[in-house]
């Protein structure tokens, strides 16, 4: 993502999508995988961790924020056990920003689209043809999109290849990652929490410039741009080097105490030598093997309080 009619097909598939009753979901969908999205470099496994942070450096209640949402996993675990009182998501893409808007002020209708529309090929191809012209489709067809692709495409990659290939021909098929009981539970869990959810579709960078969006003191800014290597074959909108360059120089003179997290580059290094950093070994699952890939975190006005130990990733 950041690197959001056709017939309506089913008329028996609520039978099929018995939902537990609300604290089963909520109690589910509140686990370190609370976001419905999988997102290529998604940080939904921090979430424990940042909440150790938020601890540690006595922001419990606060706000937290994250300028590149994507799948937001990490803001979702935190408000839903209660380590913040409010997070602000921001994400320039309109698919993604799209699909966000929907899960806070729309979101029966975005479950009506998820239960009525089949997981096929066609049903692929209805969202990709809404995702080559935003601006023709409604929020919720643009969220929907979004979702369908980023659950049924490689690693989360809304322009990615499609799961078990485009003949679906082996055991693999493009629904492997299209639980719509377990998503459609995640959603109506965070739905339930939008009073205390604020949802942004600005450039980052202007969202964190002199006329972005006012933050309260008590804050914490989690900022995970694109990488800075290989970004492009990741995300729908991506960074060049001046890119980076300008977030840096906004990034390094934020009030609210900030962590950042990146590609270990020495690019990268280089633009934020005044910070504190740390080491981070994360195991992704965009490549068959799973490879153990070493990134960088930066940090300020905060103490870290233990070493960043993650989890698996989700499913």
């Amino acid at each position: 993502m950041y690197q959001k009619k056709s017939t309506l097909l089913s008329s028996n598939v609520d039978n099929k999508l018995l939902l537990p009753d609300f604290a089963t979901r909520r109690n589910n969908a509140s686990s370190a995988f609370a976001s419905p999205l999988r997102y290529p470099g998604g940080k939904g496994r921090l979430g424990p961790w940042i909440a150790s942070l938020i601890r540690a450096n006595g922001l419990c209640g606060g706000c937290y924020v994250e300028p590149y949402a994507g799948g937001a996993g990490a803001a979702m675990y935190l408000l839903l056990h209660n380590h913040v009182n409010h997070i602000i998501i921001n994400d320039a893409d309109p698919a993604v920003y799209s699909f966000w808007q929907a899960v806070v002020n729309d979101h029966e209708a975005l479950i009506e689209e998820i239960k009525t529309r089949e997981p096929t090929m066609e049903t692929r191809d209805f969202a990709k043809k809404v995702l080559s012209n935003i601006n023709a489709h409604s929020i919720v067809e643009t969220a929907f999109s979004a979702f369908f692709l980023n659950r049924t495409s490689w690693s989360g990659i809304l322009n990615g290849g499609v799961i078990g290939g485009t003949a679906q021909g082996g055991k693999i098929k493009l629904d492997a990652r299209y639980n719509r009981t377990d998503l459609i539970a995640r959603i109506r869990v965070i739905a339930a929490e939008r009073s205390r959810i604020r949802v942004y579709g600005l450039d980052a960078i202007k969202f964190l410039g002199s006329n972005g969006v006012e933050l309260p003191n008590k804050t914490l800014i989690y900022l995970d741009p694109p990488y800075y290597n290989k970004g492009s074959q990741l995300y729908r909108r991506f960074y060049e080097h001046k890119d980076h360059a300008d977030l840096a120089r906004i990034a390094t003179t934020l009030t609210r105490p900030t962590i950042i997290s990146y590609d270990d580059t020495p690019e990268i290094r280089e633009m934020y030598r005044e910070m504190k950093s740390t080491s981070i070994s994360l195991r992704y699952s965009t490549h068959a093997k799973r490879p153990i890939t070493s990134e960088i975190m930066f940090y300020a006005g905060l103490t870290l309080p233990n070493p960043l130990l993650l989890p698996a990733p989700a499913p």
